[in-house]
Formats: C-alpha cells, sequence, structure tokens
C-alpha cells in the first residue's frame, strides 16, 4: 500500500467521500490534486492533506464539472506539468425523484457531469498511463449499477451507463497495464445522505430518526458507512495490491444489495 512518486487526481474532492479518498492516498504517499468548484473549501483541505515523504506536492483545481470545455482545458493543462498516475472520477449525484417525472435537461445534465466529463478526463490521462504501462481509473458511482435504488431515477440510468462505459474502457486499456474499475458506495454519511433523508422525512412526514431507522433496516450491518470506509476501498485498487482487478464493481454498502 505505497503510492509515493505517484501523482492522483480526486473530482469531486472537497468534501464527503472525494475528501476521504483525498485524504487516503495522500496518507500513503501519492501527490494529490483535488478538482472541485468550492475555491474556499479547496483551500482549506489541501493544507490539511497528509505528507509522509518530502516528495509530496499537494495542489487544487478549481472546476466546475457542469462545463465540459473548461474541464477539457483545466484537466489538459495539469497533465500537462504533472501527468496522472491515479484518476478517481468522482461527481455529486442528480438529485431524487421519480424517473417518470424527469425532464430531459435533467438527463442531459447528470450525463454530461458524470459520464462526458469521465470519458473526458480519461481519455486526457490515459495516454501519459500508456506511455509509462501504469494507470489506475476509480469511478465513484453507486450500488444502483446491480440494484436501481427507488425515487432516484436519473441518478440511476445515468449510474448504469458509467458501470458499462468503464468495463469497456477496461477491456481496451488492459494491456497497457491500466485497470479501471468501480466503487459503488451504500448509504454514506455526507451531505447528498443528509439531504435525502430530509426530503423523505417532508413527504412521508416522518421524523428523521425513523426514516434513518427504517433505511438501517435495510442493511445487514445496521448503520451507515463512514466516508473513509469507501476511501479504504478505493486506496486498495489505487494500490500494486490490486494489479490484477479490473472491470469490477465494487459495492462498499454494509450488504444492502441483495443481488450477487
Amino acid at each position: 500500500m505505497n503510492l509515493i512518486n505517484q501523482h492522483a487526481l480526486v473530482c469531486g474532492g472537497s468534501k464527503g467521500i472525494g475528501k476521504a479518498i483525498a485524504i487516503g492516498l495522500a496518507q500513503l504517499g501519492a501527490s494529490v490534486t483535488i478538482a472541485a468548484r468550492n475555491a474556499e473549501l479547496l483551500e482549506n483541505i489541501i493544507h490539511t492533506l497528509p505528507r509522509i515523504s518530502n516528495e509530496q506536492k499537494h495542489q487544487f483545481l478549481i472546476i466546475d464539472f457542469e462545463q465540459t470545455e473548461d474541464v477539457r482545458k483545466k484537466i489538459h493543462l495539469l497533465t500537462l506539468s504533472h501527468p496522472v498516475d491515479i484518476l478517481i472520477n468522482n461527481t455529486g449525484g442528480p438529485a431524487s425523484g421519480l424517473i417518470q417525472n424527469a425532464a430531459i435537461e435533467e438527463f442531459t445534465k447528470a450525463f454530461s457531469q458524470h459520464l462526458i466529463c469521465n470519458h473526458l478526463i480519461s481519455q486526457i490521462c490515459i495516454p501519459y498511463m500508456k506511455e509509462r504501462n501504469h494507470g489506475r481509473i476509480i469511478n465513484i458511482i453507486s450500488t444502483s449499477v446491480k440494484q436501481p435504488l427507488d425515487n432516484l431515477g436519473v441518478s440511476n440510468t445515468v449510474r448504469a451507463a458509467v458501470a458499462n462505459w468503464a468495463k469497456t474502457l477496461a477491456n481496451e486499456i488492459g494491456e497497457y497495464n491500466i485497470t479501471v474499475n468501480n466503487v459503488l458506495p451504500g448509504a454514506t454519511r455526507t451531505e447528498r445522505l443528509e439531504a435525502l433523508i430530509q426530503k423523505e422525512s417532508t413527504a412521508k412526514n416522518k421524523s428523521i430518526s425513523d426514516i434513518e431507522s427504517e433505511m438501517k433496516k435495510s442493511i445487514p450491518l445496521r448503520r451507515f458507512a463512514e466516508p473513509k470506509e469507501i476511501a479504504n476501498a478505493v486506496c486498495f485498487l489505487a494500490s500494486p495490491l490490486a494489479s490484477y482487478i479490473t472491470g469490477i464493481n465494487l459495492p462498499v454498502d454494509g450488504g444492502r444489495t441483495k443481488s450477487l
């Protein structure tokens, strides 16, 4: 579990799961670039990232993942001076709601933020990975890839597309010693989970604690995940220990997903 002299790009790394991943990779010795929209959050986090060697140089990139051309330009400039060894594709999920009520704009926005941005960033990073005959691409998606979740119609649709894109990419670039894997978080203590619980509480006219209890009953471990627990799985897949693992969907969900 040693990532010294490797450069990791963590998208959506300013909070939640992305922040935990950035911390975890830095603890293993990687130099980390965090990409997100909020400059203030990025500045606060970058100074607190661990450094276990003098070789580590952490930095941040202000990017709006709704602006694909902005993403293309800034990632390209980054890789010219700091080629990426480990790419973490991670973006906040689409709004909740029934798929029958979803507007076309919700789908196009979600596809752009997730599938298109993942593809653009990967296209820029892959040539450098091929040159070094080594690379890791890890996509943070959702357990809805295996089992669609109620009231998350747009998210279910887009997440499945990302998973199939990733599997196809894994098959194409495996010969260059580049692995592509998906981590599927279950219910994790983040701002997004809090927002979903609040919305459910309002819709059902139940207390937040009651909604949380109902959700935990569907999880064999009877609790929500902490962001660090998702990050641990990502760090493993980014490490040399996972050198022969590619093209998989790894649920980190306390056993909630009922399918194999």
